[in-house]
This record gives structure tokens, C-alpha cells and sequence, in this order.
């Protein structure tokens, strides 16, 4: 005794629309996008840092403690901290992805560059905040 089922349905579809939520597409933009900004941000408060670190660069440690004293260079050290390491972080990320095929490997290879980049990171915003209070 044979099974029968109803008639066939063929639905056509697009290229698009066979591959539409497939794959790792939803999270590229929002990547793309932040390295975008990050390296904007960078521009000027690199200029910034190179500016006030050639300035500063002749002076003794207490006038650079006070100079980071003020709040809004305390900010601009941190954010040039954090947006320095995100980039970083986003950059190398692809790197990995890229050019790292062993998904074991990649995986771990992701983790561990989170963890080191978090780390250095954490470090850069004490350093800077050490800084600043010291004052």
C-alpha cells in the first residue's frame, strides 16, 4: 500500500529570498557601521592627544597630573582609551573571522582577543583616571 500525498506546491522564489535570514547578515552593518565610527572619533582626538603630549612632553609629572586634572581632558584620555581599543577590537575581530577556517580555532581565537582587548582596556582607563586624580 503506497502513500500518496496531495498535489505539489511549487513556490517560486528569488535568489534573495531563498538566502534572505540566512547566514551571519544581520549583525555586518552594525560592525561595519562602528568601525566607521570609531575611526572617525579617532581623528580628532588623536590630533588632540599628539597636540597636548608634544606640549607636555617637556613638563614635570606634576604639571601633566594637573593638566589631567581637568575634567574635560580626564574625558578626552578616557574616550581616546576606549574608542581606540574598540576599534582595535573590531578590527582584529574581522581579521579573525576572515582568515581563521577552523571554527574551534576561531572561536577561541575571538575569545581571547575579547578577554586581552578588555584587559588592556580596563588598564588604559585606570591609567588615565590614576592620572587625573593625582592631581
Amino acid at each position: 500500500m503506497s502513500q500518496t500525498s496531495g498535489p505539489h506546491l511549487r513556490v517560486m522564489r528569488s535568489q534573495l529570498g531563498l538566502v534572505r535570514g540566512l547566514g551571519a547578515s544581520k549583525s555586518g552593518t552594525e560592525h561595519w557601521w562602528m568601525e566607521r565610527l570609531t575611526s572617525v572619533a579617532l581623528v580628532p582626538l588623536t590630533l588632540w592627544f599628539v597636540y597636548a603630549t608634544l606640549h607636555l612632553s617637556r613638563l614635570p609629572r606634576a604639571a601633566v597630573a594637573h593638566w589631567a586634572g581637568n575634567p574635560i581632558n580626564a574625558a578626552l584620555l578616557v574616550a581616546l582609551v576606549l574608542v581606540t581599543f574598540r576599534h582595535l577590537l573590531l578590527g582584529l575581530q574581522v581579521v579573525i573571522e576572515d582568515y581563521v577556517h577552523v571554527e574551534r580555532t576561531r572561536t577561541i581565537s575571538l575569545v581571547v582577543l575579547r578577554g586581552v582587548v578588555g584587559l588592556v582596556t580596563l588598564i588604559g582607563v585606570l591609567a588615565a583616571l590614576k592620572l587625573a586624580f593625582s592631581a
